[in-house]
């Protein structure tokens, strides 16, 4: 195969890297310009194709084969207290102390932050954890979130029709009232900015008191009860 040039058929090299090694597009785009990943023997470059029964593709010289891979996805009930690292933060413990040792080599699928519980999304299918999390591809995200006093209609207004301007640039998602309920909204959030719902309320006066995601995507909470996980498949 001659790889002086893309092909402009077959799968993207980036694309098969990250489903079986369980990386980010980005990340098996960094691979390929560090010159760590070949086919059929020549080195790959960026915006390759390859077809998958015809090409031998290897990474750090040991051959990718995307069918031996069998992908996991789970669905965790992340409590308040608890911080999306491998590593410790402080006092705070980390959601893979929730988690049996099987499942230490899976990624976090986003964040929450340690303030907030709900549903989180772990997997080693690179592909599906960049389908889930770009911001090209909206997902919408649900959550219940409780302020300190109840929203004024005009900022609910604001919030949702035209947003509310902070550092990053404008923040606007939709917010609306819960019945039975004096201080907990739904808010339906389609970007994923860091910490994006509590600092659009505080820059109205408002503080958070709870946050907690109810769904990510197609993906559901449910009555999972806090704490534990489930596996689910990929939707």
């Amino acid at each position: 195969m001659d790889t002086s040039q893309p092909h402009n058929d077959g799968i993207r090299l980036n694309k098969l890297l990250a489903e079986a090694l369980g990386i980010s597009r980005r990340e098996a785009d960094e691979a390929i310009e560090h010159g760590l990943v070949t086919i059929n023997g020549e080195l790959a470059r960026l915006g390759s194709r390859v077809q998958r029964a015809d090409d031998m593709v290897c990474y750090k010289d040991a051959p990718v084969g995307i069918e031996s891979h069998a992908y996991r996805y789970i669905v965790l009930h992340k409590p308040v207290g608890y911080v999306c690292s491998r590593k410790q933060q402080g006092d705070a413990p980390t959601i893979y102390s929730l988690l049996p040792s099987e499942m230490a080599s899976l990624k976090p699928v986003g964040r929450l932050d340690k303030d907030s519980s709900g549903i989180i999304l772990l997997t080693d299918d690179g592909d599906f954890a960049h389908l889930m999390t770009h911001p090209r591809y909206a997902k919408v995200k649900r959550y219940e979130v409780t302020l300190n006093t109840p929203l004024q209609p005009l900022h609910q207004q604001m919030i949702s029709d035209n947003g509310v301007l902070l550092p990053d640039g404008p923040s606007k998602f939709s917010v609306s009232s819960i019945e039975g309920q004096d201080v907990t909204y739904e808010v339906i959030l389609r970007e994923g900015r860091n910490r994006q719902i509590r600092r659009t309320f505080a820059a109205l006066g408002y503080e958070v008191a709870a946050l907690h995601r109810t769904s990510f995507g197609p993906y559901e909470l449910n009555d999972l009860a806090v704490g534990k996980q489930q596996s689910t498949r990929r939707l």
